[in-house]
């Protein structure tokens, strides 16, 4: 984008919204004062901030981590703004330097963060800063941040990854575990597919899942939209009813995608339902097409365990199944058992 020129140093034009309309407005008057800086204001709503970024030629946004009196109601605009526009720079106003919201503030996608309490000439240089592609924090926030990110780091990856998610994340996520494409989740969320996938992409950075069927395990037993699911047969017995057959389709194109929760539920469902000769079929063509899947990622997961896990959690299975009445033995399929860096089959 070709901008205006002031001697040599480029013109920058920064969109701001506060949490008001006074304060946006005081807060671009201060602002003006840089006679390299061009400010835009914007309406101090959801709506008015998000239609003010299409309107708008703007290089830097500057918005406050609060929003129509809601705490971190900004960090959640800009959470998606980021998601359709993954090369905006944005600066964060915050109204403490608590770490936590430090944090949050960048997971959302801030380039810089500072405080109310700051300057306006701070404020300027921040701005400038972010706008060349560097970070803007003091060295008091980098250190909040960082103590507060290696505390975190001590989680486990799946319940630290989970809880940071926005909550577009999560419509996304459970939208997801009902085996929607980004295709029909864009439809429901009324975004493009695009922004779709640049959330998918910020959901496995946070989570640390490589892909979906790693999310959806993780998700597994956690999220409401997969316990809701899994609640179709995990209480359920013989006699109780069924869904409806529209429900039933929905876990039938759920599986046929290939969702594991999915063609679990469908496969219980079928062998209750029993309507036709064709449900036990199905049932236990969706058994078979489980188990192979269980099974790859058993073996996966054995090449990263040591012998002596492996029979651990082998004889944890056996005791068990004993324990259920059951039958103690375990699938007859190998299980690649790595140790010391050879494997044993």
């Amino acid at each position: 984008m070709v901008r205006e020129q002031s001697g040599s140093k480029p013109i920058i034009r920064v969109l701001v919204a506060d949490n008001t309309l006074m304060h946006t407005q005081l807060l671009g008057d201060a602002l003006k004062r840089d006679r390299f800086l061009r400010v835009i204001s914007s309406g101090s709503d959801t709506k008015s901030i998000v239609e003010a970024t299409l309107e708008h030629h703007f290089d830097v946004l500057l918005i406050s981590s609060n929003l129509e009196e809601q705490p971190d109601r900004g960090l959640e605009v800009l959470s998606d703004l980021c998601a359709s526009r993954p090369k905006l720079r944005a600066v964060v106003l915050l109204d403490s330097s608590q770490a936590e919201l430090i944090l949050k503030a960048f997971r959302a996608g801030a380039r810089g963060v500072l405080t109310r309490f700051e300057s306006v000439q701070t404020l300027s240089k921040c701005v400038r800063c972010v706008h060349d592609g560097q970070i803007w924090a003091s060295s008091e926030q980098i250190s909040l941040a960082l103590g507060a990110l290696s505390s975190a780091h001590t989680m486990h990856i799946a319940v630290r990854g989970l809880s940071l998610l926005s909550k577009r994340e999560i419509e996304i996520v459970q939208s997801l575990a009902e085996g929607l494409t980004n295709r029909e989740i864009a439809q429901r969320l009324g975004l493009s597919q695009h922004t779709i996938k640049n959330y998918l992409f910020r959901v496995f950075d946070k989570t640390g899942a490589s892909n979906r069927m790693e999310l959806l395990f993780m998700l597994l037993g956690r999220n409401s939209g997969t316990q809701s699911m899994l609640n179709e047969f995990t209480k359920r017995d013989s006699t109780a009813e069924l869904p409806d057959a529209t429900r039933i389709a929905d876990y039938q194109q759920a599986a046929e995608r290939g969702v594991l929760v999915a063609q679990l539920v469908l496969a219980q469902l079928l062998l209750y339902r029993k309507a036709t000769p064709d449900d036990m079929v199905d049932a236990y063509k969706w058994y078979l097409i489980i188990k192979n899947q269980i099974l790859q990622a058993s073996k996966v997961l054995g090449q990263t365990l040591t012998m002596e896990q492996l029979l651990h959690a082998e004889q944890m299975a056996s005791d068990w199944l004993k324990n259920t009445g059951q039958n103690p033995a375990l699938c007859d399929t190998e299980v690649p058992i790595r140790k010391s860096g050879f494997r044993i089959h």
